[in-house]
């Protein structure tokens, strides 16, 4: 595979990321994922649920879930691909399969699954095939991806009524969740870092500032 992926960008094999140097939840992550596991809560605060979603580049929606009341945790990275140890080159080649998603650690005594849901669709166009805005590729694609039968339950739920609104069919993914490669350290929290201009957003909770997707 890497001799592959050598060749596609141009003769040179990408480093691998290495977890153990990420904020959390960045290093728990990565071991699950090596391992093939997927979270249901976190191992370090077991109290905190997890949850992940996809809705085109990960940097705006990461932001979103950083602002929204009860969510504790976040990291961007790569999920839904078959390859192991994906970069961001590699996935945004297309080749691995993977799309950018954010995964969300929440205190459900202070935050419902129903409520990620509404930060969720309050950002995306579920009814785009592979994109976001101006973001187009299978890398794009979005997703919600349950953990849990309940999780599963409400999402469903929660789709019928979205559809309701739309003449075309939703094309957001609603699959299990599958192993979740973080993302190498410069994209977390990118915008909240000052993103492509050097100009920090408010992570705040409860903050209304519209979102400069790429900073």
């Amino acid at each position: 595979l890497q001799m592959i992926f050598g060749n596609l960008f141009g003769g040179f094999v990408e480093a691998g990321i290495d977890f153990d140097a990420l904020d959390f939840p960045g290093p728990e992550l990565g071991t699950a994922a090596e391992s093939g596991e997927v979270l249901v809560n976190s191992k370090k605060f077991p109290d905190l649920r997890v949850a992940t979603f996809a809705g085109g580049c990960f940097w705006g929606l990461e932001l979103a879930f950083q602002r929204t009341v009860g969510v504790d945790y976040t990291a961007v990275g790569y999920t839904q691909g078959k390859e192991e140890q994906p970069t961001y080159g590699q996935v945004c080649s297309g080749a691995t399969g993977h799309t950018e998603a954010v995964i969300v650690y929440y205190d459900p005594k202070t935050c419902s699954y129903d409520d990620l849901l509404d930060t969720f669709f309050s950002r995306v166009n579920p009814t785009t095939v592979n994109g976001q805005g101006n973001d187009r590729g299978k890398q794009y694609r979005t997703g919600v991806y349950f953990h849990t039968v309940e999780q599963e339950k409400s999402a469903r739920s929660r789709f019928q009524k979205e559809q309701e609104q739309y003449k075309r069919a939703i094309a957001t993914e609603l699959k299990p969740t599958s192993p979740f490669w973080p993302a190498e350290k410069y994209h977390q929290q990118y915008l909240e870092k000052g993103g492509r201009s050097g100009s920090s957003q408010s992570a705040e909770k409860g903050c209304t500032d519209t979102i400069r997707c790429y900073g």
